[in-house]
């Protein structure tokens, strides 16, 4: 997917260098490719799940995108709002989380700190029950 794929609607302004960086990250994921998606972290990466333990480091952090991209696993998103405030990016989503038929949708406010150009911090915020509801509604949907 190209990086306007995912343009929330009614924007106009230009992206930034590190929204561009967010964006190309999200496209790789959504396309199931980590390798493309691992040029956009930095070495140190933090990825934080808020409520789930910190992953530390891109080996770990690889080790799980690669696992997402299995056969029968996927993401997709659909952003709402992306902001830049020079320091961090700041994203409002719906995350959809695929696993063979089977579609968990639940909205996200996620948070990436960047270093160099790079994702340096990557900290999502969702709802436990907006995922366990997604997860319900996708089992319906599924069968």
């Amino acid at each position: 997917m190209n990086s306007n794929s995912h343009a929330p609607t009614g924007t106009t302004q230009k992206d930034t260098a590190n929204v561009e960086v967010v964006r190309a990250f999200l496209d790789a994921l959504v396309a199931g490719d980590p390798d493309a998606a691992q040029q956009y972290l930095d070495q140190d990466i933090v990825w934080h799940n808020v409520s789930l333990p910190k992953i530390r480091g891109i080996r770990s952090v690889m080790r799980i995108l690669d696992g997402m991209s299995r056969p029968g696993f996927g993401f997709d998103v659909r952003l709402h709002h992306i902001a830049d405030d020079g320091t961090a990016v700041l994203t409002e989503r719906t995350d959809v989380l695929i696993y063979k038929r089977l579609r968990s949708e639940f909205w996200v406010c996620g948070t990436f700190e960047m270093k160099d150009g790079k994702i340096a911090v990557w900290r999502d915020y969702f709802s436990n029950r907006d995922v366990l509801w997604g997860t319900i509604k996708g089992i319906v949907r599924a069968f």
